[in-house]
């Protein structure tokens, strides 16, 4: 196997790991909320709190490792968020709980960024599609495993113990990383000549500008274009990670065997679109040109999920809602690795900047459906409006695909 593929199996299983963290809280809600005796809209403070300190500390943590290199900042990430999670099962009210959550995010935030910068490090341009769809398929499939893997094992040990195995294994992937991977493919020991060929006559950076031009990357209309684009789709994907085992088991009074396996089907769906989507984003690339190939999979993927969103929440029958939405993170999943695609296509040495500025952007709309959301329901009683909200941003989003130029870099010093 070429090193570089073994580079994206190490980030295949920090993308699994990260949803396994992440998506933990979803699936556990209901034991929570009895523990600590939360509300919907106190939940919705508590699953917000990861979200804007992930928000917050995207762009910064996405220029350090532009700086730095991903091997280090990667493995301080891991490292951090691991530790809170092992904490998140020792919370015993509201604020704690709060502050424990807010650490949790900021931990995490600069994971994917960096995962952006050990791509555009490490992969020749024509793959950088594919490898990112690799990354998100992961993240998608771990999403998938924690409701089989952390039902049974709350049901063993309780839900606090289920945040400290699960903070283990993130300890045991920041030790393997820092041990073997190089932020150079030159670094590595073990990697051939031909190889490496490939790799830097096809990658698109510039291996000694390290310098972040920050006033550039804000006048740049494509990346505006790119964040807003990315805030919207978020109000869809956080709805998946925080709110649907409560929209499920509360909204629809689905048995948890039942929420458990809609939730698993969703991110199961939602693996095959970050697949599908990489490759179909690269084939049409290469055919038609990088602007054709990015924006027909992102503007078809997010506008087709939009329509799901709306059927699902005029749906009657709870089977029929539940397929509906596992197919909308299909949908909208197709997107998702062409979004981080564009990042690399624009941002080449500064790929970590300009990730961390998208995904910023993406996580305070995270924020704000983790809020509304609880607000909307607690006040209202009806789980159908939020997801009416939710398909009208999907449909925006699409739409602001028309605006996103992959082929126009962010311009950096000469």
């Amino acid at each position: 196997m070429n090193v570089r593929y073994r580079v994206l199996t190490g980030l295949f299983l920090l993308s699994t790991i990260t949803y396994l963290d992440r998506v933990c809280m979803n699936v556990v809600s209901k034991y929570v909320k009895a523990d600590l005796h939360l509300d919907n809209q106190q939940f919705g403070w508590i699953l917000g709190a990861f979200s804007l300190a992930y928000a917050l500390f995207e762009i910064p943590t996405g220029a350090l490792g532009d700086r730095l290199g991903p091997r280090r900042v990667l493995t301080r990430v891991v490292l951090w968020w691991s530790g809170f999670t092992m904490l998140t099962g020792t919370a015993f009210n509201f604020l704690y709980l709060l502050v424990v959550r807010f650490l949790f995010g900021m931990g995490e935030a600069g994971a994917y960024p960096n995962a952006s910068i050990a791509i555009a490090r490490w992969f020749p341009a024509v793959e950088v599609g594919r490898a990112q769809s690799v990354i998100w398929a992961a993240g998608r499939l771990g999403g998938a495993l924690t409701p089989l893997l952390v039902i049974p094992l709350v049901h063993w040990a309780g839900w606090r113990w289920a945040f400290g195995i699960l903070g283990v294994v993130g300890v045991v992937w920041a030790i393997g990383w820092y041990g073997w991977f190089r932020d150079e493919p030159a670094e590595k020991e073990g990697i051939s000549a031909a190889e490496l060929a490939v790799i830097e006559a096809g990658r698109n950076i510039r291996p000694t500008d390290h310098r972040i031009p920050w006033q550039t990357i804000l006048r740049n209309p494509d990346l505006w274009a790119l964040m807003l684009m990315c805030h919207l789709f978020f109000y869809g994907s956080y709805f998946f990670t925080n709110w649907s085992s409560v929209y499920f088991q509360e909204g629809r009074g689905m048995s948890e065997d039942d929420a458990k396996n809609f939730i698993s089907l969703s991110y199961f769906l939602g693996a095959v679109g970050c697949l599908v989507g990489g490759l179909l984003s690269d084939a049409l690339s290469k055919r038609y040109g990088l602007k054709i190939g990015r924006r027909a999979v992102g503007m078809g993927g997010l506008g087709l999920s939009s329509v799901f969103f709306l059927l699902a929440g005029l749906a009657t029958d709870n089977q029929t809602a539940g397929y509906l939405l596992a197919t909308c993170v299909l949908m909208k999943d197709l997107a998702l690795p062409v979004a981080f695609a564009v990042c690399v296509d624009i941002g080449q040495r500064n790929a970590g900047a300009v990730t961390g500025s998208m995904n910023f952007a993406g996580q305070l709309g995270g924020f704000f459906i983790t809020i509304l959301f609880g607000m909307i329901v607690e006040n209202t009683k009806n789980f159908s409006y939020p997801l009416f909200l939710i398909a009208g941003c999907l449909f925006i989003s699409a739409l602001l695909w028309l605006k996103i130029d992959p082929t126009k870099p962010v311009a950096v010093r000469e």
